[in-house]
């Protein structure tokens, strides 16, 4: 999992760090740079696979726009002309992601990653092997620091040293470097931005192709259509917190179409029944569901399937959902990430959604994004509630009386 990241001359953020736990929630005023944030992450994503065209940052979320723009650009300082990420881990290992136009002034030119080595074969097998190559060498170091102590002669101490300095040490950094390359891919190379619209969950409206999970809601019927029993069970039980849903499932030949059960703009085969209806007429398409139900399968499914992506964001999750059902929305994911291993950030303009967190668990983080006097994004992350001198009051009122900050002050 992903410690921290650090993000260098990307757009609004001109060098800042942040801690990241499991699941992450990020608020602010409209502009302050949350999706910012998100974007530089996928930049670093796309670069670490070798796939740093227009087309795939588009395809992970990112809003593309002229390498001029991209680049961070404040008053009285001199633009700089490259991206540089750096992503840690607690056991001090880092990966950084070097990045830079191959025409600033071109807004649809390729970037390069000045860190990759496209001739070397990146798995996750790989960084493993070379972990253990890595505690070979620390071992060899440890005895030869522990042989030199016992010398008695000074020059054959200084040889034994100079061994360690000249050839064990420097072989240590460059496994260090490659295996951190290596785990940076595995966990960050399928991120993705997603950001849903009611059209692309419906069916009806197609624009990312990314599998198996579009960015904006496009194939949840696919993925459910794959779900192992156990998983389909869980998604079933876990959906019940929609009041009126009787039941849901995959039609794969698409037969309830030619039956008249939905226009034929859409091409979701995924289909609902209303408890509530006569049972002769109580099936529906994704065409015609309310979004709210959609939006909860999506999320639901994108934690709980092992096809889905590790760490991933979802950007405006409140959309279409219920302020009550903002705060179940993150009970369900706090619960779920740990169990299926998925890292998370969030970004919300609802406060309701605030009240699923639990400050007090370390792998839950709230962070407040804003533009310092500079300009600059930064972030602040509340550990506690702050003490108001009042009853305790939920994260959903501090931030709207304005204790946490994240909103805006000029009216």
């Amino acid at each position: 999992m992903i410690q921290s990241v650090r993000i260098q001359n990307y757009k609004s953020i001109l060098d800042h760090t942040v801690e990241l736990g499991r699941v992450n929630i990020f608020i602010g005023e409209n502009g302050c740079g949350k999706t910012n944030l998100l974007e530089a992450i996928a930049m670093a994503s796309a670069s670490v696979t070798g796939k740093l065209d227009a087309e795939e940052l588009y395809s992970k979320g990112v809003r593309i726009a002229k390498p001029t723009t991209t680049f961070s650009s404040f008053t009285g300082l001199k633009q700089k002309k490259r991206i540089e990420l750096t992503f840690g881990w607690n056991d001090e290992l880092e990966a950084t992601c070097t990045i830079e136009s191959k025409n600033p002034n071109d807004i649809a030119a390729e970037w390069v990653d000045l860190e990759s080595n496209p001739d070397e074969n990146i798995t996750l097998d790989k960084a493993e092997k070379l972990l253990r190559r890595l505690d070979e060498f620390i071992a060899e170091a440890r005895s030869k620091l522990k042989q030199a102590e016992l010398l008695t002669d000074p020059q054959r101490e200084a040889q034994v040293l100079r061994d360690v300095n000249h050839r064990i040490f420097p072989e240590i950094h460059a496994i260090e470097r490659r295996t951190a390359r290596h785990l940076l891919t595995d966990q960050i190379g399928d991120f993705v931005i997603y950001n849903l619209n009611a059209l692309a969950l419906r069916g009806i409206q197609v624009t990312s192709r990314k599998a198996p999970l579009g960015i904006n809601g496009e194939n949840l019927d696919v993925l459910i259509s794959t779900f192992s029993k156990k998983e389909f069970d869980e998604l079933v039980k876990r959906s019940q917190l929609v009041s009126w849903l009787d039941k849901f499932f995959v039609d794969p030949q698409d037969t309830l179409k030619f039956q008249g059960h939905k226009l034929g703009r859409s091409i979701s085969t995924l289909y609902f029944r209303d408890r509530f209806m006569r049972q002769k007429g109580n099936v529906f398409s994704a065409e015609n569901a309310n979004e709210g139900i959609l939006h909860v399968l999506f999320y639901l499914a994108l934690f709980l399937s092992p096809r889905t992506p590790k760490f991933f964001s979802i950007d405006n999750i409140e959309t279409a959902l219920n302020p009550r059902l903002c705060r179940k929305i993150v009970t369900e994911i706090v619960d779920l990430a740990p169990k299926h291993d998925k890292q998370v950030l969030l970004t919300t303009h609802n406060p309701a959604t605030l009240d699923g967190l639990d400050l007090h668990d370390d792998n839950q983080r709230l962070f407040v994004v804003y533009r310092n006097d500079s300009g600059h994004t930064v972030t602040k992350r509340i550990k506690v509630k702050p003490d108001t001198g009042k009853t305790s009051m939920p994260l959903s009122e501090l931030w709207m009386r304005g204790h946490l900050g994240g909103i805006p002050k000029q009216f």
